[in-house]
């Protein structure tokens, strides 16, 4: 709580104080709004990559399906597929907000992990469909993590704006005014005191 003693030093002090909250409620509110922007090209995206995986996964499985039924379902293949433990992640910052950029060897994924003398174009193509829903399914990952973090951020974001607007800027202009006013009455009470001592001073 500020320091209410009506002196020019408490006023300069919650004058530099509302000067630095109303500075600080613009930088929220830019901030606030850069994140918005930045969600929502990022709910686009993740609309965008959510139907990909869909139609991506219905060809894949389509293509598995008519695999199966030409080669009859052959477990053997499935294990030798390797595991996948080539994802890294690094971050980007946006306005203090760290997001993620998954990454992956993608050497792994073009590298077919059986021979093609008892298979044929229907696994491949299977196969082929399936590492594309795994790179989109990273993608999606990296897509709706950021938009959680963004969220989160711009709602803290929102809470201190809101703090700022409606409690302590006008605490802040109601504390200057009142200092103001009483410095203001005191200047008026001394300069009417100083006229009756005059007026009292013999000639």
């Amino acid at each position: 709580m500020p320091n209410r003693t009506p002196t020019k030093g408490n006023l300069l002090a919650l004058k530099r104080s509302l000067t630095l909250a109303r500075l600080g409620y613009d930088l929220m509110d830019r901030k606030r709004n850069i994140l918005i922007r930045e969600i929502m090209g990022l709910l686009d995206r993740a609309a965008e990559i959510q139907g990909r995986i869909e139609s991506t996964f219905a060809d894949a499985y389509t293509a598995l399906r008519s695999a199966n039924i030409t080669l009859g379902q052959h477990m053997d293949l499935a294990e030798t597929v390797t595991l996948d433990d080539s994802v890294g992640i690094r971050f980007r910052s946006v306005m203090g907000v760290e997001i993620p950029i998954v990454s992956a060897v993608e050497e792994q994924e073009n590298t077919v992990p059986y021979g093609f003398a008892l298979t044929n174009s229907r696994l491949d193509e299977a196969r082929g469909g399936f590492v594309r829903v795994k790179r989109l399914t990273r993608e999606l990952a990296e897509v709706e993590t950021s938009i959680y973090r963004l969220a989160v951020a711009i709602k803290k974001t929102q809470k201190r704006a809101n703090a700022l607007q409606n409690i302590i800027i006008p605490d802040f202009t109601r504390g200057v005014k009142f200092i103001s006013e009483a410095l203001e009455e005191k200047d008026r009470e001394d300069f009417s005191r100083l006229k009756l001592l005059k007026s009292r001073k013999p000639v």
